[in-house]
């Protein structure tokens, strides 16, 4: 999916490296934020 200036970003679940669940962009505070994923290898 593309966003868009002014879209809303999609709620997306994942865990953290610590292994505490999170979902973005609901439990980050308001300011601007740059999300990295990295799909890692084995």
């Amino acid at each position: 999916m593309r966003l868009d200036a002014g879209d809303r970003f999609p709620t997306v679940r994942g865990k953290t490296h610590g292994g505490e669940t999170i979902a973005v962009p609901d439990d980050l505070d308001p300011d601007w934020k740059v999300l990295l994923f990295y799909r890692g290898h084995f």
